[in-house]
């Protein structure tokens, strides 16, 4: 009895070491699920219900938020590979997407694309729609990651190594999902408590095109890069300095989506 007590607690330890450690060998991380499952909550509360409904028909009721983090979670199969690198866009410093050397195997800019070529194409299957239309949410919340429009050099900020309430992690999963989980709301809340605005900051925070949104966060990335050094211990200041931006970052991101699907779906 003894011993298959001390094989359990043993099993219990190397499991959680495993799933622990596996985020370091990705290459790039992404919002967490509840920064992403805002962002497509608060996007359903910028769409008609004619633009609803279509939706609706096409992801047999699921919702925004249920199939945010779609593009996720098919990454831990094999044939899904093509689409990697689509969730992101690495950028020099003295670089804008449009200056940038483009990645053949394709981008932020050119998956989001694609998305909105398959869901606008009458021909194309519900199937291959409502594929798309999944991974289209995903991307438009990745693009609003500054991060995910960070420096070639360190992959995102994913070899920015710092300190979070004394762990080590990098400045990426900072951005994407830690700040997030220290505030300790769901995406619901998130998505509830959002900064009030007029119909005519809306459409401001709407104009201009994907790429316009890509050079926007990469200037946020800029400013990031200055706001830690490396192996610096990051807690409840940085928190105070920086999750504002967090949140508005997931806002406009629920915005545009909603901008997006109206020109499609609308």
């Amino acid at each position: 009895m003894k011993t298959n007590i001390l094989l359990i607690l043993a099993f219990v330890f190397i499991s959680n070491f495993s799933f622990a450690s596996e985020p370091d060998c990705k290459t790039e991380v992404v919002w967490g699920n509840t920064g992403h499952r805002a962002v497509g909550e608060i996007a359903t509360k910028y769409l008609s219900k004619r633009v609803q409904r279509k939706i609706n028909e096409l992801l047999d009721g699921q919702s925004l938020a249920m199939v945010s983090t779609f593009a996720d979670d098919i990454k831990s199969d094999s044939k899904y590979r093509d689409f990697y690198t689509w969730h992101y866009v690495n950028l020099n410093d003295d670089e804008t997407y449009q200056t940038s050397h483009k990645n053949p195997k394709g981008d932020l800019v050119t998956g989001i694309e694609k998305c909105k070529q398959v869901l606008l194409d009458e021909n194309a299957s519900k199937a291959d729609k409502a594929f798309y239309l999944k991974m289209l949410v995903h991307l438009i919340g990745d693009l609003h990651q500054p991060m995910h429009v960070g420096r070639v050099t360190d992959r995102g900020g994913n070899d920015f190594q710092v300190n979070w309430f004394n762990r080590g992690t990098n400045m990426h999963r900072v951005w994407d999902s830690q700040m997030i989980d220290s505030f300790n709301m769901t995406y619901t809340e998130l998505a509830s408590n959002t900064d009030v605005l007029s119909k005519a900051q809306v459409k401001e925070l709407q104009k201009g095109a994907i790429v316009d949104w890509v050079n926007e966060s990469k200037g946020l990335a800029q400013m990031i890069y200055g706001s830690a050094k490396s192996e610096e211990k990051l807690s409840y200041r940085y928190m105070y300095d920086h999750f504002q931006t967090v949140r508005t970052q997931l806002q406009k991101g629920g915005i545009r989506l909603a901008k997006v699907l109206t020109d499609i779906f609308g």
